[in-house]
């Protein structure tokens, strides 16, 4: 499906990306997401997560080049995947690298974490 959809973006000059399983129940159904965006001068597709991450690192404490970087709890692995100012208490959003399960945490926990890694 998602060879399907790139095949009809490339078609009409967008790019079309997966964001993954979202839901699966194997004897049913099962959902997924597809970003189609404008490419940009590089060619690249546009991350919104990644631009409001930029934009707002430094509030939390982080730098806009901290997306996407990993660190560990010490049990996982996890990597940052964006900035969500609407929840103060656990602003960051990352993602546990085996599976993408989304996970929430305070930006002081992912900034010692990520010196940890350093």
């Amino acid at each position: 499906m998602l060879e399907a959809c790139c095949q009809v973006a490339e078609k009409h000059g967008l790019l079309a990306e997966s964001l993954g399983v979202k839901a699966m129940n194997l004897r049913w159904n099962f959902e997924f997401g597809i970003r189609v965006s404008i490419p940009l001068a590089d060619g690249t597709a546009l991350n919104p997560e990644r631009i409001l991450f930029e934009a707002l690192a430094e509030e939390y404490g982080l730098l806009p080049d901290d997306y996407g970087r990993e660190f560990s709890t010490g049990r996982e692995r996890f990597r940052v995947a964006g900035i969500d100012p609407r929840r103060p208490r656990y602003p960051i959003s990352a993602e546990r690298i085996p599976d993408g399960q989304g996970f929430k945490f305070t930006a002081d926990h992912v900034a010692l974490l990520l010196k940890a890694e350093e």
